[in-house]
Order: structure tokens, then sequence, then C-alpha cells
């Protein structure tokens, strides 16, 4: 693709839609993909140990896949979760349409393909799934995760998943020295060559304690 990546905001590659058979949510499906998106012709082995290896969603509330592609992962939360309301996140407006085009063929009503500044600043997510695009670089791809991990909601998980060999286990250091104590990081799952990290939201932390004045004796 030369300079054209997935990550590319309006890919200038052919678009050559195509339709593949995938098994999303328990579900045989087709979707639609194209040139130009993440993993056009199958699940990414990545995306896939992921699916295999988070817990299912709450059943309702506001869910982020961030950096959705064509929407393997936002798909198999919608799914999932009708009452909820799917975030899917990408820069790629190719991918977005797809993942509109894939939504409204299943009958998906509850999904919002959408690029990353047009999700409302004040929405927090019960979960954040994402097979993150380790190839942007470590700067950009950790200015993606301190812009939307603090948007957990409290007591809330988010998902990752990072191929061991790019920097999986760099990754889950620097989120547990860069996130605040509200949050913990640990390894969830190990398969195929990828890590799952498993970032946890606590809750608020707790307010600075109040000097009250004192009360005179007697």
């Amino acid at each position: 693709m030369g300079s054209d990546h997935y990550f590319s905001a309006t890919p200038a590659s052919p678009e050559n839609l195509r339709r593949i058979r995938v098994t999303l949510a328990g579900r045989d499906l087709e979707v639609t993909t194209a040139g130009g998106v993440f993993s056009p012709d199958h699940v990414d082995s990545g995306t896939a140990v992921l699916l295999s290896n988070t817990p299912p969603p709450p059943a309702s509330g506001n869910f982020l896949d961030l950096g959705c592609g064509w929407g393997p992962i936002a798909l198999s939360l919608a799914l999932d979760a009708p009452h909820a309301t799917v975030w899917a996140v990408d820069v790629n407006e190719r991918a977005l349409d797809l993942v509109r085009r894939n939504a409204a063929a299943l009958g998906l009503s509850n999904v919002n393909a959408s690029l990353p500044d047009d999700v409302p600043d004040d929405i927090l997510f019960r979960t954040i799934r994402s097979n993150p695009p380790i190839r942007v670089g470590k700067n950009e791809l950790h200015g993606l995760l301190e812009r939307w991990l603090p948007r957990l909601d409290d007591r809330a998980d988010a998902w990752l998943v990072v191929q061991r060999n790019l920097g999986s286990d760099s990754l889950q250091r620097w989120l547990a020295a860069t996130l605040d104590r509200r949050f913990t990081v640990h390894r969830a799952a190990t398969a195929r060559g990828f890590r799952v990290l498993k970032v946890r939201r606590h809750g608020s932390p707790p307010s600075e304690p109040i000097d009250l004045p004192e009360l005179p004796e007697g």
C-alpha cells in the first residue's frame, strides 16, 4: 500500500469491497470488508484472542471499541449486549463506513461508528475493548491510551490485546506507572503469542481530609 496504512484517515488504496464469513458472539455471520483497513480477509489473531479471553460485557451502558477497523469487536459487543450503546472509534473513514454497513446489515441499531473527536466528552464507558494500533508508534499509542482509559466508569474494565513481541510487557509496565492510583493493570491471559491486559478502574480516589475547627472544651 506504500504510505497507505490501515490507520490512514482516508486510505488511497482501492476499496475492493468483499464479503467474508466470520463467527462473532457465537454466531456465523457474513460481513463486508475492504482494502485499506486492518485485516480485511478475516478476524485477525489478536482480535480472536481478545474475544476468546474476555468476559461477557455488562448488559447496558456505553462501551468503547478503540481502533475498531471493520468492526469485529464492536459488532460482538452489540450482539452480546443489545441494550448497550457501542462506540466504534477509528481515524479511518473507510473502516467507520464498513462498521455502519455491517451494523445495519445485522440489524444492530446500538452501534455508533465515530471519529475520536465526535464522541461526546461527558460519556464514561462501562467497558473498553481494543486491539490497539501498535504500529502507529509508541508516542501515538501512549497518547491514545492516556486519552481514553481515564474515561472508564468506576468499577469498570478495559481489555487490551497486544502481541508479546511487539511490546506487551513494556506496555503493561508503562500503564501501571502512568495511570493514577484508581487503576490497576494485570495480564489476564496469554495465547498464540498475544497478551490480554486488563485495566481496572476501582473508583474515585478518596477525598482529601477536611480540617474541622476545634470545638471549645467544656
